[in-house]
C-alpha cells in the first residue's frame, strides 16, 4: 500500500494557504499558464521524487537494523517474542534461523510507505514554520532567537507530519513484532493489520500512543534541527559544504537527538503495542512510564538504543541527499 504525495498536498492545502507555493499542487496547467510556472512545478516534482527515492533506498537498506531495534526494544511486551534475545548479533542470528532471512525486512513495506511522503512533508512544514518564525531574525545579531526558531520550527514540522502519517508507523511497529511464541503470525501485511485492529476497536485505535509519539517527535526533531541548522548555517555559504561534511553534521545531530529522546521512543512503541488487545498493560502514557521503570529500571528505556544509533546512518544520508539534490535543482 502506498499513498501518493498528491493526496497529502490536497488535504493540507486548506490548512496552509502558502503550502502550494512550496510544493507541487499537481493541478493541470491551463493553456494560459506561464512556462516558468510549469517548469518550477516540474523541477519541484523532480526534487520530491529524488528525495523519495533516496529515502526508500536508505530505509530498505537499514530495515534489518530497524527490526532488530524494535524487537530488542519491545521483546518483553507480551506475546510478540519467540525467545529472549541477548544483543544485536544474537537477535539477527535467531531471526534469520527461525524465521528466514527475509523476516529481517518484515514491516519494511509499511516503513517505506510512511517514509516516502514523510521526509518531503517534514522539510516542507519545517521550512514553512521556519520562514514565519525567523522572518526578521538575523543570525549574527540575535543568535538566541535564531536558535529558538530552529528548535520550534523543527518540532512543529515533525509533529504535523507525524499526525498525518501515524497509522503507517503504527502498522510498521505491529508487523515488526508480529511473531507469536508458537511461530505463527497474526497479520498478513500492513493493510490486514490496520483492518483487523480497526474491526476490533475502530479507526481511533490506529492512533494509540499518539500523545507519547508527539512528545518524542517534537523533542527529537527540535533537537536535531536545532543542532543541524546551527552548525550548518555557521558556515559562510552552507551550499559550499561537500557531501562528507554535510553527512558528518547530520550524523552527529541525529545520533545526539536519538540518544537523548530514546526513552520517549520506547514509551510510544509500548503504547502502540497494546492497541487491539483486550487486556491493557498501561492506562495512560504516564502509567506506561511508571510501569516500565518499575519492571526494568532506567536501562529498560534504552533497550535497542545501540541498534538505533547504527540505523540512524540511513536518516543522516537521506538528509544529506536532500541538501545535495537542492544544489542542483
Amino acid at each position: 500500500m502506498s499513498l501518493g504525495l498528491a493526496s497529502y498536498f490536497y488535504i493540507l492545502t486548506p490548512l496552509f494557504p502558502n503550502f502550494n507555493s512550496r510544493i507541487p499542487t499537481f493541478q493541470l496547467q491551463t493553456p494560459m499558464a506561464s512556462t516558468s510556472a510549469s517548469l518550477d512545478a516540474f523541477e519541484t516534482c523532480k526534487k520530491c521524487l529524488a528525495g523519495s527515492a533516496a529515502a526508500a533506498i536508505s530505509k530498505t537498506t537499514t530495515a534489518p537494523f530497524d527490526r532488530v531495534k524494535l524487537v530488542l526494544q519491545l521483546q518483553r511486551k507480551g506475546e510478540f517474542a519467540v525467545a529472549e534475545y541477548n544483543g544485536i548479533r544474537d537477535c539477527l542470528t535467531k531471526i534469520r534461523l527461525e524465521q528466514g532471512a527475509m523476516a529481517l525486512w518484515r514491516g519494511n513495506g509499511a516503513g517505506v510507505a510512511r517514509c516516502l511522503p514523510n521526509h518531503t512533508l517534514n522539510f516542507a512544514f519545517r521550512d514553512i514554520y521556519r520562514n514565519k518564525l525567523l522572518k526578521n531574525v538575523d543570525r549574527q545579531q540575535s543568535f538566541s532567537k535564531f536558535l529558538a526558531g530552529t528548535f520550534v520550527s523543527g518540532g512543529l514540522g515533525g509533529a504535523t507530519t507525524l499526525f498525518i502519517l501515524y497509522p503507517f508507523d503504527f502498522a510498521r511497529t505491529r508487523l515488526a513484532l508480529d511473531t507469536k511464541k508458537d511461530g505463527s503470525r497474526k497479520y498478513k501485511g500492513m493493510v490486514d493489520c490496520l483492518q483487523k485492529i480497526r474491526a476490533r476497536e475502530g479507526v481511533t485505535s490506529w492512533f494509540k500512543g499518539l500523545s507519547a509519539a508527539m512528545q518524542f517527535v517534537i523533542a527529537s526533531r527540535a533537537i536535531f534541527f536545532g543542532i543541524f541548522d546551527s552548525i550548518r548555517t555557521s558556515v559562510e555559504d552552507p551550499k559550499s559544504l561537500n557531501f562528507a561534511a554535510c553527512w558528518a553534521i547530520a550524523q552527529v545531530s541525529i545520533t545526539t537527538s536519538g540518544m537523548m529522546c530514546y526513552p520517549l521512543d520506547t514509551v510510544r512503541r509500548s503504547m502502540m503495542m497494546q492497541a487491539g488487545k483486550k487486556v491493557k498493560q498501561y492506562t495512560s502514557t504516564k502509567d506506561c512510564w511508571k510501569t516500565l521503570y518499575k519492571k526494568d529500571g532506567f536501562n529498560g528505556f534504552y533497550r535497542g538504543a545501540l541498534t538505533n544509533s547504527l540505523r540512524s546512518t540511513g536518516g543522516a544520508l537521506i538528509i544529506t541527499f536532500y541538501y545535495e539534490f537542492s544544489k542542483y535543482m
